[in-house]
């Protein structure tokens, strides 16, 4: 048996996965977001405890046996987050998310302070990763900076908490811009363009390599036996793909989550920043990834459900299912998926959600479906990125929970212009890519025998006629962005 945890944005996920690779048992516990301050975005790494120690109470209650037989625990998790501990390591503030967009200037701060950002880090300063948000707290809060002992991210401080180790890997450093991506090592100069040490990183492994061992009082708490090996694990979306096998060059993951994610495995280091593509290493040794990012993707949905009083997502959905079987000729609303800026293409932390086009005859199905179309549209602003940055996308699996929607999957592949495989378990599959870690770590078996793809469930081909009435809606989004791009700033409300 083999434990994955998934340290998400919104919930912890655990799941054991046996021999046979198959998921025998899981749990969910949610998570909370504050939002203090305009553009800020964290959560307090205590809470990320309490919920993975729930989860891993419930699977010792209802799945003893199987939680007693694990040899390995992978870790998966959000990335980019700054989670800040001094030398005791006491968390010294609340994390700061991937989401967060505070640390716009400091972007520029850091470009203007390591010239060679772009071609070491392969990626953009973006308020998204984690060393601006360093250069931010050095700025706004220098007596807590002078206290950082080391920064780790979120996956890694469940490690410290679950081994008592300051370790982390090759995926989910990558979105730190402290590391040197192609030499898969941490950067010298872009250390000292943050005012850290060396010693404040964790040490660095592959995702597939052990990091130490869980804690024995955990090991009793839980049923498990001593000496449970625990991996590097990945990145969120690099151990998605570890858990739908896109391992090989070519192949590519469509991650549905609170972000959305257009993944391209690849063999060699391809960085292209210059349109926000993200060039990092996979949890693997040897391999890479180039990576779109959109900040709101399944998350839309779940915000324009509560705001409209849907009973839930699915009940929305149901609407919008209806509503497209009508296939009215009345054109819709086009929505802006903003609602928490933007990465690729735009790198804009003021980017705000819109609606353009209401009228009387709209109803909560219609600003639905304007959501799902939004997300699509975004999404495919990335494919066009990644398109030229020369990456090669085969074959596109599809995970997350915004996965279950048939509508937002015709949509989805209209729109994107290519068939989407639908996957056995694609609501778990960061944690399940986890669990595979941890059984490479535990084992030593090649990536091979532990990353089959699993079993395709689905497949939603591209619709002729969705395609041509999308198209020019796609035209008239990417204009509402380039003509509302220099008004979003003034739109930001002012610190408090």
């Amino acid at each position: 048996m083999f434990l994955g945890i998934d340290l998400g944005t919104s919930s912890v996920k655990a799941v054991i996965a046996d021999d046979e690779d198959r998921v025998v048992a899981h749990a969910t516990v949610p998570l909370a977001v504050e939002r203090p301050q305009p553009l800020w975005s964290e959560q307090d790494p205590e809470a990320w405890w309490r919920a993975t120690c729930e989860a891993l109470d419930g699977l010792a209650q209802r799945n003893g046996r199987e939680l007693a037989g694990v040899r390995g625990i992978g870790l998966s998790g959000q990335m980019h987050g700054a989670t800040l501990l001094d030398a005791a390591d006491r968390v010294l503030r609340p994390a700061i998310l991937w989401n967060d967009g505070r640390s716009g200037e400091a972007c520029r701060e850091l470009e203007r302070r390591a010239p060679d950002l772009h071609a070491i880090t392969g990626n953009l300063a973006m308020p998204g990763f984690t060393a601006p948000k360093l250069v931010w707290v050095a700025q706004h809060e220098p007596e807590l900076f002078a206290r950082v002992a080391k920064v780790l991210l979120p996956k890694d401080y469940l490690r410290l908490r679950l081994s008592g180790d300051h370790a982390s890997e090759m995926s989910d450093a990558s979105g730190t811009l402290w590391l040197d991506v192609a030499e898969r090592r941490w950067s010298p100069a872009m250390l000292e363009a943050t005012r850290l040490e060396q010693s404040a990183m964790p040490r660095l492994h592959e995702g597939s390599e052990p990091t130490g061992e869980l804690r024995g009082e955990l090991a009793r708490r839980w049923g498990m036996q001593p000496g449970v090996v625990i991996a590097g694990g990945g990145g969120d979306q690099a151990a998605g793909a570890i858990g739908v096998g896109v391992v090989e060059p070519g192949q590519a993951l469509l991650a549905l989550g609170t972000s959305g994610v257009l993944f391209v495995a690849g063999d060699r280091y391809a960085p292209n920043p210059g349109e926000a593509v993200h060039a990092f290493c996979h949890c693997l040794p040897g391999r890479w990834h180039q990576m779109s990012v959109i900040l709101s993707a399944a998350s839309c949905l779940s915000w324009v459900s509560a705001l409209t009083g849907a009973r839930d997502e699915a009940a929305l959905l149901s609407e919008i299912d209806a509503v497209e079987r009508a296939k009215s000729d009345a054109a819709g609303p086009v929505f802006l998926p903003y609602l928490s800026g933007e990465r690729t293409p735009h790198n804009d932390p003021h980017a705000k959600g819109v609606f353009f086009g209401l009228s009387h005859d709209h109803g909560r199905a219609e600003l639905g479906r304007a959501v799902l179309e939004g997300v699509a549209f975004a999404l495919a602003d990335g494919q066009a990125a990644l398109l030229a940055g020369g990456s090669d996308i085969g074959e596109v699996a599809v995970i997350g929970g915004g996965a279950r929607s048939g509508t937002w999957g015709r949509i989805l592949a209209s729109v994107l212009g290519r068939p989407l495989h639908y996957l056995a378990e694609a609501e778990v599959g960061p944690a399940f890519g986890a669990a595979r870690l941890g059984r490479m770590a535990a084992t030593g078996e090649s990536v091979a025998a532990c990353c089959a793809p699993p079993p395709v469930e689905r497949v939603i081909e591209p619709d002729a006629e969705l395609a041509a009435r999308c198209r020019p809606r796609y035209a008239l989004y990417k204009q509402l962005y380039a003509a509302l791009r220099e008004q979003f700033p003034s739109l930001d409300p002012a610190p408090e």
